[in-house]
């Protein structure tokens, strides 16, 4: 039986500031920006001369003799800056865009790869831009949760994302336009930008602040680099700019709990252009759940989820073990829940091991000697156990969460915890094959060597089609399972409906009887919208291959019609390719 655990009055107040003013911002955060600012002043043309001669030498060291730790700072050293520094990142690019402009240099994209900071961050094909929405309580009861009065509940002030929303007062415009503008100045392209609108429990907003928000958000890709913008009048109004702006957002993501997932709440993201929800499941062992207060059941979780999925949206979990009452072996029992359990089986998945706030309950138990945390060998032994059990269809999207060291009281403070972790799975002989260790990132691939794989799997209201495109050395296909596991180029996930009213479909008149394209994801570092580049897997027509495919097999089924889960940002790339715009999705003949 599934009861509603929500209280109406809980939703937060109208009355919150939504945007705080410089005088509300603390003056050793407003400093700290002042100071950073200072030191990303630059002026390129004052340092012509140095920088093209380091330019020079980047470009003549040979492919095989570049070392990306240590080769760009030996030369940098050579070439101080002002006499006494190094050249920052930003400052290189920025000395590379304006040496392009005077015409002294050529656009080499070899170039930018060796001197962009961070070329890890748009490697997965987009730009992730996170935003924070304003503080403002949390229905939730958790015993874990650090409760920071100047942060959405769940938050710390000196989170680096924290960091940043407070320095912009929680205002959405400056937090998206800031975040594409730091892709840009460190030679990052952001022209896709993935928006994650973080802080808890997004429906507990009121409705008025969600829409202004996002549009807020909408409102800042479209004003980026566009000196004739003008804000919107309404949300629609930013929606249909952003369709073909030059910054365009491909996914919106929100997080919840799963008892705030209810009809009327699918429709509504939907309407903001929401295509990814993230859940807190934390676990799914009911005990285990009361006794932290997390206020919901594991049966929540799954009709939740089910709504989801059948509205097409991205499911991406949060799993925290070393809950209080939870063990080592029910840890590894409840892991293994995610994906043989029908109706849970995550696209995605953020393993979070509880950390030990002071000042929350679950610190009061660990003072009473009720709660123990893991030490490092067990957490790290644990993750090795679980982690070669995940499926090729999820990604396992971090191990760990940005909480700095000197708030956890007791246990793991271990920020490399992955890399721990994997070099713990090689000792073993073992590796992980969920997507984000498989994905090519920067790898240059042809073709000729993509093989598409599919992998299918049930869950309780749909049959999932997971298709893949993975590269291989020569021509031989190989056994289907071992393709499944290979280096990604791309994927697509096609759900079909068991029945023509499954979980949301029974309100969402418009997807009934409906193919399902709830991702459709091609990696690479992230390319400029219409620019190609030889060897690169976003390019190389894997998505409208995989397209082909998935349409081949709705109609094999069945199936004579087709939609997808489209961002305002794709809705182009769609068009082209047979689909047209619904109220609140794109469809197409199969």
């Amino acid at each position: 039986m599934l009861i509603d655990h929500r209280d109406n009055s809980a939703e937060f107040p109208e009355i919150m500031r939504r945007v705080l003013t410089p005088e509300e911002i603390p003056a050793e955060v407003l400093q700290i920006s002042q100071e950073w600012q200072k030191k990303r002043s630059f002026e390129p043309a004052d340092h012509r001369a140095a920088l093209a001669a380091i330019f020079r030498e980047v470009l003549a060291v040979q492919e095989s003799d570049w070392d990306a730790s240590r080769t760009l700072r030996s030369i940098l050293a050579r070439y101080p800056k002002d006499g006494k520094g190094f050249y920052a990142k930003s400052d290189l690019v920025a000395g590379f865009r304006f040496l392009i402009e005077e015409g002294e240099l050529e656009p080499h994209s070899a170039l930018l790869d060796r001197i962009r900071m961070k070329p890890v961050r748009t490697s997965s094909g987009v730009a992730p831009v996170t935003v924070l929405t304003a503080p403002a309580g949390c229905p939730g009861k958790c015993i874990f949760c650090p409760d920071d009065w100047r942060m959405p509940k769940s938050y710390i002030f000196d989170e680096p994302g924290a960091q940043r929303a407070e320095r912009d007062g929680f205002d959405p415009f400056k937090q998206t336009y800031g975040r594409i503008e730091a892709f840009e100045s460190i030679g990052h392209d952001a022209s896709k930008v993935e928006l994650l609108i973080l802080g808890g429990t997004w429906g507990a907003y009121s409705q008025d602040y969600r829409e202004w928000f996002v549009r807020r958000c909408y409102d800042a890709m479209n004003a980026f680099g566009n000196s004739g913008w003008v804000p919107s009048s309404s949300l629609e109004d930013a929606k249909q700019e952003n369709v073909l702006s030059a910054h365009r957002n491909v996914g919106l993501v929100v997080e919840t709990r799963p008892d705030w997932i209810t009809p009327d709440e699918i429709k509504q993201m939907r309407r903001l252009g929401v295509t990814k929800v993230q859940i807190g499941v934390q676990s799914l062992e009911d005990h285990v759940l009361e006794l932290n207060k997390r206020g919901h059941s594991v049966d929540e979780v799954k009709h939740a989820l089910g709504l989801l999925r059948t509205a097409g949206f991205k499911i991406h979990l949060h799993w925290m073990p070393n809950l209080y009452g939870a063990t080592l072996d029910s840890d590894r029992d409840s892991f293994r829940r995610f994906f043989d359990d029908e109706s849970i089986r995550p696209d995605e998945l953020k393993i979070y091991p509880c950390s030990l706030i002071a000042g929350t309950e679950l610190y009061d138990e660990w003072l009473a000697g009720n709660y123990h945390p893991y030490t490092e060998q067990e957490l790290v032994g644990l993750l090795a156990d679980v982690k070669p059990f995940v499926p090729p269809y999820t990604r396992i999207n971090r191990l760990f969460r940005d909480i700095p060291a000197h708030h956890i009281e007791a246990g793991v403070k271990t920020s490399n915890l992955r890399e721990v972790v994997h070099r713990e799975l090689a000792r073993r002989g073992k590796s992980c094959h969920c997507i984000r260790c498989r994905e090519v990132r920067r790898k240059q691939i042809r073709e000729d060597s993509l093989r598409l794989s599919v992998s299918t799997y049930t869950t309780d209201l749909t049959v999932e089609h997971f298709l893949q495109f993975v590269s291989v050395d020569g021509g031989e296909n190989g056994p289907r399972e071992d393709l499944a596991r290979l280096p990604l180029a791309g994927f697509l996930r096609l759900s079909l409906p068991k029945t023509a009213t499954a979980g949301s479909r029974a309100f969402l008149d418009e997807i009934q009887g409906a193919a399902m394209i709830r991702e459709v994801h091609v990696y690479g570092p992230a390319l400029a919208i219409g620019r190609s580049e030889t060897g690169a897997a976003q390019h190389a027509g894997v998505g409208t291959r995989l397209l082909r495919e998935a349409r081949r097999l709705s109609r094999a089924a069945g199936f004579e019609r087709i939609s997808v889960i489209a961002a305002t940002g794709t809705q182009a790339y769609y068009a082209a390719r047979g689909f047209e715009l619904g109220n609140l999705y794109m469809t197409g003949s199969t």
